[in-house]
């Protein structure tokens, strides 16, 4: 019996996406070969990159204890996010030539918040630009390094995002409404603000509410908070206003985030943060009005 020789003419499986590669190992779910760089090791068997990104697209998400969606890769993409825009929009406020038109462009200013409303947030991501080194900026970043990720763990990116933004604007308004009467021994009356404080702030006022619901001492963050906060009223240029609406306004978000009855949390959640929005928005119209 004569023996055939051995077929030439097989098809060599490549990587779908890379396919200059060899692959002989298959993805367990899709079947397609997969190159090592693509393979993904899975409960059982290997899977490929696009699978593995599939299967955690379309698994369910478990909430946390307030009722936001839990991350599947467990970033705090929002704070990485802010700590970003504030890092660049002082790179830019110190450029010369631009950077003071940069700063009056973003910075909050009472006198003009009615036709520029807009600088109700974005003061959060304006520093101080005139000394050599960006002390403002770094402890501002820090505290957001470190009340941030926790936070936004626990609450969600969205109602960590929107507790931020509430607070910057409530930061505002506390500048707006208690600056006009304020003169400052050294600066005098000032007529314009920047910095993320008022918002840092009001991560703190609802940080203490969340580690009370849960259980957790609050002790030492109270006295971290009541040190800043006295800081803020002794040591001149340091808009204290901001902070203290800022903080205001972080605990009655905290509230809403952290009190909220479970039946329609979301809907009650969102619903008193828009109410209280609504609330602070309409007290800068007051204020400008006087």
């Amino acid at each position: 019996m004569d023996i055939g020789a051995g077929r030439t003419d097989q098809v060599v499986p490549v990587c779908p996406r890379h396919p200059d590669r060899e692959s002989y190992v298959r993805c367990q779910r899709c079947e397609r070969p997969t190159c090592p760089e693509c393979q993904r090791v899975a409960p059982v068997g290997i899977q490929c990159v696009d699978c593995v990104r599939e299967g955690a697209r379309t698994a369910p998400r478990t909430r946390t204890t307030f009722g936001g969606r839990t991350a599947a890769d467990g970033r705090p993409l929002v704070t990485w996010a802010i700590i970003a825009i504030c890092v660049v929009g002082n790179v830019l406020q110190r450029l010369p030539r631009v950077g003071d038109e940069v700063t009056q462009a973003f910075a909050f200013i009472p006198a003009i918040v009615l036709d520029e409303p807009w600088r109700l947030v974005t003061v959060a991501f304006m520093h101080d630009s005139s000394s050599l080194l960006p002390f403002h900026l770094a402890l501002n970043m820090y505290a957001m390094w470190i009340l941030g990720p926790y936070l936004e763990h626990v609450l969600g990116r969205a109602r960590f995002a929107a507790l931020f933004a509430i607070s910057a604007v409530g930061g505002s308004v506390g500048f707006e409404l208690l600056v006009s009467d304020f003169v400052d021994p050294v600066f005098g009356p000032p007529n314009s603000m920047v910095g993320a404080s008022g918002a840092v702030f009001g991560l703190f006022g609802a940080l203490v509410l969340v580690q009370r619901h849960l259980g957790m001492s609050s002790g030492p963050l109270l006295g971290l908070l009541g040190i800043n906060l006295v800081f803020g009223f002794i040591y001149p240029g340091i808009a204290w206003q901001g902070h203290l609406g800022g903080l205001v306004t972080g605990v009655a978000c905290g509230l809403a985030l952290v009190y909220a009855p479970r039946q329609r949390r979301s809907l009650v959640q969102w619903g008193l943060l828009a109410a209280i929005t609504a609330g602070v928005l309409a007290a800068a119209v007051a204020g400008a009005g006087r």
